[in-house]
């Protein structure tokens, strides 16, 4: 498993190498300490998980993240960040990032939300969820999953992933206006409008735990 962590502080970094040791056994730990670095490296040596600071010397964490899913959409990105400001979260997520954990995490907090982003879920610190923009606390995780198709909950897993609804109809072998029609339906079951909801959604109730299947 190879992760890149970006981050300025040396000390920081060098930390999380120790304890970042306890994700994978085999694990390779990419460093980088602003975004014209982390961009070469991602070019060269790929990645399976990226961890990004709000704050680089080049340029501000929001405006890295965006370059980065430019090219790089396709690899989960946590924000690792001092910053827990609700509103920025939601901006965060709203620009692609899967996942974002304090700094202020404790060690067990920090390997479990990343071991669950690597599995294909989202996490959201609990107090970002108390003031996530959704209705999905008026409904309940078996009633979600009850309306929808096994199809359909293919479709929303993947989009709440930040693929794009081309890549989603192509990785499930469905045409992209179905895609769209299983995501309204997906969203109505959620109570929410977009998938910036759906993710705060997804978090809240736990969605990552079902199987993505074709049936």
């Amino acid at each position: 498993m190879k992760v890149l962590l970006i981050d300025d502080h040396v000390l920081f970094r060098e930390g999380m190498k120790l304890l970042l040791s306890g994700l994978d056994d085999g694990l390779e730990l990419m460093e980088a300490g602003n975004l014209k670095d982390s961009l070469d490296s991602l070019k060269k040596h790929g990645a399976d998980l990226i961890l990004l600071d709000l704050q680089l010397p080049d340029t501000d964490g929001m405006e890295a993240l965006r370059q980065i899913r430019i090219d790089f959409s396709t690899i989960p990105l946590t924000i690792l960040s001092g910053v827990e400001d609700p509103a920025i979260i939601h901006k965060l997520i709203t620009e692609g990032a899967l996942g974002f954990v304090p700094k202020s995490s404790t060690p067990e907090v920090l390997l479990a939300a990343l071991k669950l982003i690597l599995a294909g879920g989202i996490y959201l610190p609990p107090s970002t969820l108390l003031h996530a923009p959704t209705r999905a606390g008026e409904v309940q995780e078996n009633a979600v999953t009850d309306m929808l198709s096994s199809r359909q909950t293919a479709v929303l897993l993947k989009a709440i992933e930040g693929k794009p609804n081309k890549v989603v109809a192509r990785e499930l072998n469905i045409a992209e206006g179905t895609v769209k029609a299983h995501l309204a339906i997906a969203y109505r079951a959620l109570g929410v409008h977009n998938r910036t909801e759906a993710v705060f959604a997804a978090a809240k109730l736990g969605l990552h735990k079902y199987p993505i299947t074709n049936k």
